[in-house]
């Protein structure tokens, strides 16, 4: 299956595109995941993002599309792929067609994960991560036993920038003026299901489930 997770930052799309890999064997494409290892390892295009990203803002398209590509290209993504936070632009989803029309393939579905703005805040903003491992806690839903430190290592906890208040104000803002049109022209292709973000991982999960079957039966 090759398929699309749409949704604002904290809605859940890498969690419930984690489990999809674990459970069924679907890679995770992540764009997030792959530009905070390269800000990681100070690579040329981690130090291209590194300022976008802290500002909230979006990296640039040609950046985006040339990791994307290359990534689909890689074995494990030739039989199906989950694109967890691309596309985000028109000019991205645009360039996504021209990519997977080259390469013979094409999209089974599209799920947009619908979720308030006031619980992607409460979300994002109380998200800590410990700085030797990455563990990642949060102080509403799953404090530290220790105030700033991590179970696990007893490494000091930090914000990542991305998750202060006001960055993810900006990340908000930049999502409903760059990201819902694409939410649009997906809407238009006949691959595109909603998906309710609330409640907790498996009753989402259940309902990610569901409307791929659903999506999958209407294809077949």
């Amino acid at each position: 299956m090759n398929l699309i997770f749409l949704g604002a930052p904290g809605a859940g799309k890498g969690t419930q595109a984690r489990l999809l890999q674990e459970r069924e064997g679907i890679p995770q494409v992540s764009t997030g995941d792959m530009l905070r290892a390269a800000m990681a390892d100070g690579s040329e295009l981690g130090l291209r993002a590194k300022g976008y990203v802290e500002r909230g803002e979006l990296v640039p398209d040609d950046v985006m599309v040339a990791v994307i590509e290359a990534r689909l290209a890689r074995p494990d993504a030739r039989h199906g792929f989950v694109l967890d936070g691309f596309p985000r632009t028109l000019p991205q989803a645009e360039a996504l067609d021209v990519m997977l029309e080259r390469a013979g393939r094409k999209l089974d579905a599209v799920l947009y994960f619908d979720l308030s703005d006031e619980t992607i805040l409460r979300r994002l903003t109380g998200r800590w991560v410990c700085r030797q491992a990455g563990h990642i806690y949060h102080l509403e839903f799953n404090p530290p036993r220790q105030r700033g430190r991590c179970d696990v290592d007893g490494s000091e906890l930090s914000q990542r920038a991305d998750d202060r208040p006001e960055t993810v104000q900006r990340r908000l803002e930049v999502y409903h003026r760059e990201t819902e049109p694409v939410v649009e022209f997906y809407r238009r292709r006949g691959v595109f299901s909603t998906v309710d973000a609330e409640g907790g991982i498996e009753d989402v999960h259940r309902r990610v489930l569901a409307t791929i079957r659903t999506r999958m039966e209407l294809r077949a």
